[in-house]
């Protein structure tokens, strides 16, 4: 590795692509640990979403083993579009609303959704540069 410590644009997408798949996993996972999958069902449900609890446990399971499976390599378009899409839902019911800062001036805010949105984008689209290529 003759550019230590940096490495090559297709080598940090693949260190992006492994890190927001991991992401998600813990995403998912802490849900589904801490027991508030069928709270999530439920703000589902009263954003008019039918079977909102069932909605809510096939979001986390595909956080988790999508997210694994993301970080793995494989299905890199298909994820990384669907968490992408998840992301857009998120900040459209959950985080515009609150403003756009995550903490300081506002709470919960869309920023940090959008900067992930942008990077599951960016991940799809890159799904096959090849990693051993030199910028």
């Amino acid at each position: 590795m003759t550019n230590f410590p940096f490495l090559s644009t297709a080598q940090w997408l693949v260190v992006l692509r492994v890190v927001i798949g991991l992401y998600m996993t813990a995403h998912g996972a802490t849900r589904a640990a801490v027991g508030t999958v069928d709270d999530f069902g439920g703000f589902l449900a009263a954003q008019g979403l039918p079977m909102g609890v069932l909605v809510a446990w096939g979001i986390t399971i595909n956080e988790i083993v999508g997210g694994l499976t993301l970080a793995s390599g494989r299905f890199v378009r298909v994820l990384a579009a669907a968490f992408a899409l998840e992301h857009g839902m998120g900040i459209i019911l959950v985080h515009a609303p609150r403003g756009w800062f995550t903490v300081g001036h506002q709470s919960g805010g869309a920023e940090y959704s959008v900067l992930l949105l942008l990077c599951f984008l960016l991940t799809a689209s890159t799904a096959r540069v090849d990693v051993s290529a030199r910028d």
